[in-house]
């Protein structure tokens, strides 16, 4: 065929195909930007009441009635940050906590750095616990002053599910709070993650605190001293991206009752209900949603009243990834996990036992989070084409561009909007520059290079293929002097 026929033909298949597809993508992309400007709304109203109840609120740092923590960090290789970390912890201002650290068969020298930073000592072997492990716990150490409260435990390798069960296991606090080994908590968090707990006490069984990435700014003793915006473009655009889904996104959706995942770099919950849902599941990619969901599923099978909380002002501090190749796996990974986790979870859709859950939440998450990257690429792929043989209307493609792009520019700013307002993170006018120019790059440019990785992920978990988690390099934080 010579090229005009190929264009004919072309330009008959593209216009029928963008007729039929076009309302829908223009459709989509509306409807999941309006959804992200109503739970910014939300979070608003949900930011306002928190100030509100802060100001009111007696400072419970030596109260009483503040429930004890166990925070559990499961870490593998951590040799060389884990004494830092492990000392912030410690330091944590809160009346009662312990630090539950397991040892996930590491094979490097972390095992050694805290065994000489806290003097440790074994304990008697003690026995497995509620939650029932296929790896073999290979030790426990205390230090031996009696009154440092951090326990040790070592186990074989058998993934980070796996450790943090162990730790569950090991824990003597009625309240558990898991934190990654590289993250870092701000001093009174666990003053305001507990809140929940000690206001609604029987109903309370979980409760989730924001993650920021810490990239570029400075950090002495495992301690933000001073917040800046990350050097790099790539990182830029993933502090934007977590503001909007960790912050905005979780705040809205708890005002309304339905939080469906509090994220595994700091999450907290009761232990009786964890132990009770059988802990994590070792064979979960997507291991902190799939808790978060068994545990909702759990309560309503029992007709039990429960409430899973989200506090916006704890900070998880977390290094995002920083090179193109570690936030593939990472994307491709989550994407995996919440494709399986739904998947698994499917029989609580639209069940009246399941409330606003089946009805509202998981519906949201299969239509906007697991399908959102199948209508992306349908629209990077036919509007280019549409616009090369003729098929599509120049304004029409604009339109389209301007409300899936345009719209999501304006609703992220949006987000970072009411997020300064309420908690003033930046004190440099630099990085709230910054911060708006990337608002526009997460949109145009990062989230086209996202959608193909989560794709890459679903499409590894239809064929079968085993997930490999890979090694997730990390650049480090810079460790200041003040």
């Amino acid at each position: 065929m010579t090229w005009p026929e190929v264009h004919d033909v072309g330009n008959q298949v593209l216009t029928v195909f963008f007729g039929v597809t076009a309302p829908v993508v223009f459709t989509y992309f509306l409807l999941i930007n309006t959804s992200y400007l109503v739970l910014v709304v939300l979070a608003a109203g949900g930011f306002r009441r928190h100030m509100r109840e802060k100001e009111t609120r007696r400072d419970l740092t030596a109260g009483e009635m503040a429930p004890g923590v166990s925070v559990i960090v499961p870490a593998y290789n951590e040799e060389t940050l884990i004494v830092t970390s492990v000392r912030a912890l410690l330091a944590l201002r809160y009346p009662q906590h312990e630090v539950v650290v397991v040892d996930d068969g590491s094979t490097d020298g972390m095992l050694a750095a805290l065994v000489e930073a806290f003097d440790l000592v074994p304990l008697p072997a003690r026995a497995t616990g509620e939650i029932p492990i296929r790896a073999q716990v290979t030790g426990t150490l205390v230090p031996r002053n009696g009154h440092t409260r951090l326990l040790v435990v070592t186990k074989t390798n058998s993934g980070r599910s796996e450790a943090i069960n162990t730790g569950i296991n090991a824990a003597r606090e009625p309240i558990i709070a898991i934190i990654d080994a590289d993250s870092i908590l701000e001093p009174d968090a666990l003053v305001r993650v507990t809140q929940p707990f000690i206001d609604d006490p029987n109903r309370v069984v979980g409760a989730g605190g924001t993650v920021r990435a810490v990239n570029g700014s400075t950090v002495t003793a495992g301690r933000l001293v001073r917040l800046q915006m990350p050097r790099s473009w790539l990182a830029r655009a993933q502090v934007m991206e977590y503001l909007r889904s960790f912050l905005i996104g979780r705040t809205g959706w708890a005002s309304i009752g339905t939080l469906l995942l509090i994220s595994g770099a700091f999450g907290v919950y009761r232990r009786d209900v964890v132990i009770a849902a059988g802990g994590l599941d070792p064979d979960s990619i997507g291991e902190d949603f799939e808790l978060c969901l068994r545990v909702h599923r759990m309560m309503r099978d029992a007709g039990r009243e429960y409430r899973m909380v989200f506090v916006p002002e704890p900070v998880c501090w977390t290094e995002v990834p920083s090179t193109i190749a570690v936030l593939r796996r990472q994307r491709s990974r989550w994407h995996r996990g919440l494709w399986e986790t739904l998947w698994a979870y499917r029989g609580m859709l639209f069940r009246r036992r399941y409330g606003r859950v089946g009805w509202l939440g998981l519906p949201y998450y299969w239509a906007f989070e697991l399908f959102a990257p199948v209508l992306e690429v349908v629209g990077l792929v036919v509007v280019p084409l549409g616009l090369l043989f003729g098929a599509v209307n120049v304004k029409y493609a604009l339109l389209l561009l301007a409300v899936s792009y345009g719209y999501a520019v304006v609703v992220t700013f949006a987000a970072m909007s009411v997020e300064e307002w309420a908690f003033h993170r930046y004190d440099r006018w630099r990085d709230l520059v910054v911060a708006v120019a990337a608002t526009v790059f997460e949109n145009v440019g990062y989230r086209q290079m996202t959608v193909w990785w989560r794709l890459e992920g679903w499409w590894a978990s239809l064929r079968g293929r085993k997930q490999v988690w890979g090694v997730m390099t990390r650049a480090g934080f810079e460790e200041g002097t003040t």
